[in-house]
């Protein structure tokens, strides 16, 4: 979908991004990017909750996108992963225009919402095949990938148990499973280590780490600054609907972490010690 959404200006701190091969490219030209947003936009009746949003993902990236509750990330996800329609805007994700080829960016996205309804009557084992199967593989290729995940996500010994009765970090796992089983180049991950145990959480980076460095790409979108810093190689702070910087994670956060920087550009921090009474 192309619509003539009007193009803020975005605060970027850099003015090309280097790709694996050593070339270099503007936002506008070179080798192809994993996700390109221009423009895009969304309302929800008198509320604007993305306005002019522009965005470049490199292949082989480890980006995060971080932003305050309400800044409209997940609204954007939505937006690029073919979950919603924008307003205005445009949209290619690995080169494919989404709402022009929904099916084909479909197949080459893996994406894990936050918060994403599941068939949870269905056994571990059986939403994942299930999800292969949707995604186009035949059945055994999607029993064996089911398979590798499973023991992969620590999750072999609870496949047999509905969804339903899993814990938030299993579910969590599971949904992480039916994002990878169709094989994608690019994973957009919404808050994928919230309610996850710090042993999983650790296994599930250490995964998308070897994901990336393969030639994956992965959108991690989370509010916890200290490990967008230490797992990311690249980062966008989200504000308002729209991109306030954008680069590498070194450069966005300066000289100082990437929390102060976000504090810094997004504001709303109060001091004080609360009223005398909460103290008392």
């Amino acid at each position: 979908m192309r619509a003539t959404g009007r193009l803020n200006t975005v605060e970027s701190v850099e003015m090309s991004t280097e790709t694996g091969d050593g070339m270099a490219s503007t936002p506008d030209s070179g080798p192809a990017r994993a996700l390109r947003l221009r423009g895009l936009v969304k309302r929800f009746g008198t509320a604007t909750a993305v306005d002019g949003l522009d965005l470049d993902v490199p292949i082989g990236s480890f980006f995060g996108l971080v932003g305050p509750n309400g800044a409209g990330k997940t609204t954007t996800l939505s937006m690029a992963t073919g979950l919603l329609r924008p307003d205005a805007g445009a949209i290619e994700l690995m080169g494919v225009d989404v709402w022009s080829d929904l099916v084909e960016a479909k197949r080459r996205v893996g994406v894990l919402g936050d918060g994403s309804r599941l068939f949870d009557r269905l056994t571990g084992r059986q939403l994942v095949v299930y999800a292969g199967l949707l995604s186009g593989l035949d059945r055994p290729t999607a029993t064996e990938r089911t398979d590798d995940l499973l023991k992969l996500l620590e999750l072999d010994d609870a496949e047999g148990k509905l969804v339903v009765d899993y814990s938030a970090g299993m579910t969590k796992k599971i949904s992480l499973a039916c994002a990878m089983v169709h094989a994608p180049r690019l994973l957009v991950l919404d808050e994928p280590f919230e309610s996850v145990d710090p042993v999983s959480a650790a296994n599930i980076r250490e995964i998308l780490t070897g994901y990336v460095a393969s030639g994956g790409t992965v959108i991690v979108s989370s509010h916890v600054m200290d490990l967008v810093q230490r797992m990311c190689d690249r980062v966008a702070i989200v504000a308002r609907g729209t991109v306030v910087a954008s680069g590498t994670v070194d450069e966005v956060r300066g000289d100082g972490t990437l929390e102060d920087r976000f504090v810094e550009l997004v504001g709303g921090r109060r001091t004080g010690e609360g009223p005398a009474w909460l103290r008392t």
